[in-house]
């Protein structure tokens, strides 16, 4: 019977027991089921294969829009291809485009990739969030007016420019990632950078209390504010003993209450970043030849072979005593968390810097990164090779240091100058030509 609205209005309510084929389209045809009817067609590729290809549900699709389906299907046929197989090739590439997805690829290949890496988790999340409304979109199609659309909307949020570079950083990594495995042609943010917004004097005073060095008294001050922190602590726990604590450890016996002053004096010492301190492993540290061997963790990805570093008698002293009160290891942290042992959260520092800073009287913005710019500026002031400082900051490229502490050499540039006058031959100078 013709396939009608009526008719299969008529036949969804009383089901027949074997399909129903129209009388005006060769191969098209109903079928009952447990879930209702079922448009389905029947035809022959021009290779002579039968196939059946399934269109829809009735309710889904009306008579009409599966006959229009049906004769559009048969039309491929007649040109001698095959409608099934296009349908199939067009749910793959649907398939291929969503892979291609900002999001999808997040979610998928790339979350593996990120899997291995110690901040991986931060990566994934720091990109989740900054471009939350960009994960349906094809990483192809992300443009330049896309990222500066983007700029203008955190920058309305107040987020700071080094934010927001950060999470663009994190893209475009994710990007080329995608490039590289062929999932993008190209990765369509190469060439674009943020726009650097014009800095206020407010900015440039903040920027140089950030990355500066420490004046002689404030260095006093410092290992002051260490032994105050010290004596804090041993009277507070001389205080729990006397009141119902007896059976805590006294730790008016040892050289050094916790972990802070030893962690601290690392970092004065070596110039490390605080990553590579709270991974600082005894299997890292040669006492004997005063060396710390080890992979610097911000740049291990690009370089994973261990880099070794000179350690002063200063130092080795503070490690030598640190590793004697903990009972000699061989192996494990040096530094690890007095909760669980294990690596210390990265912002495990900042109460105890904070109360360092308090007690030695140290200006508020100072920061505990500070003290790594410390040890790159001294060793630069002491006339140090910019190049051998390079190599101790662990920067990947010595125009890092150059740029950030090269500025700290003016008297010896004088000197230069100063020494080229001298071999001017004497009467030459200051004289004044009268002529005109």
């Amino acid at each position: 019977m013709k396939l009608t609205a009526k008719v299969l209005e008529h036949l969804a309510k009383a089901p027949p027991a074997e399909d129903i084929w129209d009388t005006d389209l060769h191969g098209f045809h109903v079928r009952p089921g447990k879930r209702g009817l079922t448009f389905r067609l029947h035809y022959r590729t021009k290779t002579g294969k039968r196939r059946l290809m399934t269109l829809g549900a009735y309710g889904t699709l009306t008579a009409i829009q599966a006959r229009k389906n049906a004769t559009e299907a048969l039309a491929i046929v007649a040109q001698g291809g095959d409608p099934r197989a296009v349908i199939e090739e067009a749910k793959a590439e649907e398939e291929r485009q969503q892979l291609r997805t900002l999001g999808a690829y997040l979610d998928g290949p790339y979350t593996v990739v990120q899997h291995r890496k110690k901040d991986g988790e931060a990566t994934l999340r720091r990109i989740r969030h900054a471009f939350e409304g960009w994960l349906h979109t094809p990483m192809s199609e992300i443009t330049r007016s896309d990222v500066e659309r983007w700029q203008g909307e955190r920058e309305a949020k107040g987020e700071a420019y080094s934010t927001s570079t950060r999470s663009l950083g994190a893209l475009k990594t994710l990007l080329a990632h995608a490039a590289e495995r062929k999932v993008i042609p190209v990765n369509p943010l190469t060439r674009i950078s943020l726009q650097k917004p014009a800095k206020t004097e407010e900015d440039m005073a903040e920027q140089a209390a950030q990355r500066r060095y420490l004046e002689k008294g404030e260095v006093e001050a410092l290992f002051i504010g260490l032994d105050a922190y010290q004596d804090r602590k041993r009277e507070q726990r001389r205080l729990s003993r006397i009141h119902g604590k007896a059976y805590l450890p006294d730790l008016g016996s040892v050289d050094f209450v916790d972990h802070v002053k030893p962690w601290i004096l690392t970092m004065y010492y070596t110039g490390f970043r605080p990553g590579d301190i709270t991974g600082l492993r005894w299997e890292h540290v040669n006492l004997t030849f005063c060396t710390i061997r080890k992979v610097i963790e911000k740049t291990a990805h690009h370089h994973p072979d261990p880099m070794t570093f000179p350690l002063s008698s200063a130092l080795v002293k503070v490690l030598t005593t640190w590793r004697h009160q903990k009972g000699e290891p061989k192996a494990g942290l040096v530094f690890p968390s007095s909760r669980n042992g294990n690596r210390m959260d990265r912002t495990a520092m900042q109460k105890p810097w904070a109360t360092v800073r308090k007690l030695a009287g140290l200006p508020d913005d100072l920061q505990l990164y500070s003290l790594r710019h410390n040890f790159a500026s001294q060793l630069v002031m002491a006339g140090a090779d910019l190049l051998a400082v390079s190599r101790l900051m662990a920067h990947t490229d010595i125009q890092t240091t150059v740029q950030h502490y090269a500025h700290l050499r003016p008297d010896h540039t004088r000197d230069i100058v100063e020494e080229f006058a001298k071999r001017t031959p004497s009467g030459t100078t200051n004289k004044t030509d009268n002529t005109e």
